[in-house]
């Protein structure tokens, strides 16, 4: 009889646990389907989700397509899908998808080549990272939790190093028009740059590039300490931005792991794009030169991510090409890039041209972190050439033509005395490394002094 009342006392105990959990259980996805496609939008009515979810598309065919909400108007659901929608018909099932959307990374990712889902491009074998992370972070950092820009990072590149020293944590944009460099220069401060961590993400470039910087720019050097997310031209809008989120996520837990990451994105302005074609796609009205103002909402969520962690922790020092459509420094997404980033270095056309390499023009160019983390000598050093190209710059069609008499300004007669110098230490071959005190030697000695006592 007790062996029969202790059977059931377990049963209801039993039963009391799973009423419990069915209790607790989240409610089942409220299925809809596809009512219109527009472009690159999908249109779905009787679902719910939020903005963010992700839901899977499936055809009557038994075709399946990933898509993210991106919107919503009354009941019905934007949606923005990962692929092609060829063979999609209306009354499509939408199925929502629980849970925000991660993924795995760690360090089996290092000389690995990846798309924006975290597959890997490269054949080399599946992935085992177990260590999930959400595309979007953890939300804002506190900014008076960051670790202050200190220290001095070496790039490898001499006018760097020397006239716009780049401090570790520091986000700093590579403003160029097509053709004049931009990748190349990535890939010498791939190799060079004292980093334990190389994120590489190539957002919106041509699909012949990614290889082409995998082999010959970043080399096999730079590939061992590297992960490269590459999401090319041909992909969705969608999946260009989610390059760059993944891109930033990994460098994010690197970073708090401790490490000194180099984050190398190219380019912001492909990522400005992506979110333009988005939001025109779902209504959203344009506000400068077709640009809605979601894309200038969208880039400091992903820049500012980037930079110190908490003190103790790793860093992020983060470079970000920005294409000005021909050569015009005022481009929208340009001049709102000058705004949120910690400094931008401008390469030249005409240096190009001419052969210069790399192409930067220093009269351009600043290091906002340059004054708090190099001595009083090298800043006066820095100061004393960039004056001196200053002046030649100014005079140099007189000085070209003849015009110019030498004793008629000293400032000037001191500058053309020292142009072959600075062109000199201007000018770096890509295989060629310089170290930062290399750099810093280099520069005392073009002004004709020792420097940074």
């Amino acid at each position: 009889m007790n062996t029969h009342a202790g059977r059931e006392a377990n049963w209801r105990r039993a039963l009391a646990r799973h009423v419990h959990r069915a209790d607790h259980l989240p409610p089942p996805p409220v299925e809809g389907m596809l009512t219109r496609v527009v472009g690159l939008t999908l249109e779905a009515a009787g679902c719910e989700a939020a903005v963010g979810d992700r839901c899977e598309v499936i055809a009557g065919s038994g075709k399946r397509i990933e898509a993210e909400v991106v919107g919503f108007s009354g009941e019905r659901l934007y949606l923005m899908p990962t692929t092609d929608v060829h063979g999609f018909a209306p009354h499509a099932r939408v199925v929502p998808a629980r849970g925000m959307q991660t993924v795995k990374v760690g360090d089996a990712m290092l000389g690995r080549v990846i798309d924006a889902a975290g597959r890997p491009l490269d054949a080399l074998g599946p992935l085992e990272c177990e260590a999930p992370v959400r595309l979007m972070g953890g939300g804002p950092i506190n900014p008076l939790a960051r670790q202050p820009i200190s220290e001095p990072l070496d790039v490898g590149v001499r006018a760097i190093n020397a006239l716009l020293t780049v401090g570790r944590g520091q986000r700093i944009g590579l403003f160029a028009g097509s053709g004049v460099g931009k990748s190349v220069l990535l890939g010498m401060m791939a190799r060079y740059t004292a980093a334990d961590v190389i994120v590489v993400g190539l957002i919106g470039e041509r699909g012949r590039e990614v290889q082409e910087f995998i082999d010959r720019i970043l080399g096999p050097e730079g590939r061992r300490r590297a992960v490269v997310v590459a999401t090319p031209a041909d992909q969705s809008p969608l999946m260009r931005l989610h390059g760059a989120w993944l891109a930033t996520a990994i460098a994010e837990h690197f970073r708090d792991q401790g490490k000194s990451v180099l984050l190398l994105m190219d380019s912001l302005t492909r990522f400005a794009q992506a979110q333009r074609e988005i939001g025109l796609a779902i209504g959203e009205a344009p506000a400068t030169k077709g640009y809605p103002p979601s894309a200038f909402a969208r880039l400091p969520q992903l820049v500012e991510r980037a930079g110190n962690g908490a003190a103790g922790g790793g860093s992020i020092t983060a470079f970000y090409t920005v294409l000005t459509e021909g050569d015009d420094q005022n481009d929208p997404i340009a001049d709102a890039a000058r705004a949120i980033l910690d400094g931008h270095f401008v390469l030249s056309r005409r240096l190009a041209e001419a052969g210069h390499y790399p192409a930067i023009d220093i009269e351009a160019s600043v290091s906002r972190a340059m004054h708090e983390i190099v001595s009083a000598g090298h800043f006066e050093a820095a100061r004393q050439l960039r004056q001196a190209l200053s002046t030649y710059m100014q005079h140099r069609d007189l000085i070209a033509i003849g015009a110019y008499r030498t004793g008629s300004d000293s400032r000037v007669d001191a500058a053309l005395a020292r142009w072959p110098r600075v062109q000199k230490f201007l000018q770096q071959s890509m295989r060629e490394r310089a170290g930062f005190e290399a750099s810093i030697a280099a520069l005392g000695d073009v002004i004709g002094g020792e420097e940074g006592k």
